[in-house]
């Protein structure tokens, strides 16, 4: 077993349950049932890296459900905090509260300077295993560029298959 618990490329996504926006409790594997996940770790609503990181989501948004994608955010801030969050940045996508950090931790996600919740995004297939991660702190809106890139690429390797 390895020392480090971080999710890593080929791994298996580990399943979980968390509260929406509107408190209604999702599943991780019902949401693979329909498709890839973009799964993105932030650390705060309405901060700035933050905001410009959900609207880079929110711009591409038509993208990722062209790709057969269902985009993801989770942080630790409460239902309400993401409710209100959402509806102010015209989110379209959900947005999952770990108000304990428990699938931040479930995950690997590391602290950057020992203190501020990471930045981590995981694109999962639809049988649940990881294909890409991306860790940047500052790079806030790359996180959406390198999820179409990856579902790209996911997409050609499964046109490859099927021929």
């Amino acid at each position: 077993m390895r020392k480090d618990k971080k999710v890593r490329v080929g791994e298996r996504a580990p399943d979980f349950t968390l509260p929406d926006q509107t408190g209604k409790p999702v599943l991780l594997r019902d949401l693979l049932g329909r498709g890839t996940v973009v799964l993105y770790f932030y650390p705060k609503d309405e901060t700035p890296g933050c905001t410009l990181e959900a609207h880079a989501f929110r711009d591409s948004y038509d993208r990722f459900t062209a790709a057969g994608a269902e985009v993801v955010g989770i942080s630790s801030d409460s239902v309400a905090s993401h409710r209100r969050f959402a509806a102010r940045h015209e989110l379209p996508f959900l947005l999952l509260s770990d108000r304990g950090g428990s699938v931040r931790e479930l995950y690997g996600v590391d602290k950057t300077l020992g203190f501020l919740p990471g930045r981590v995004t995981y694109v999962i297939d639809k049988t649940g295993v990881v294909r890409r991660t991306y860790s940047s702190q500052l790079r806030a809106t790359r996180h959406s560029r390198e999820a179409l890139e990856a579902l790209a690429a996911l997409g050609e390797y499964q046109a490859a298959a099927r021929a």
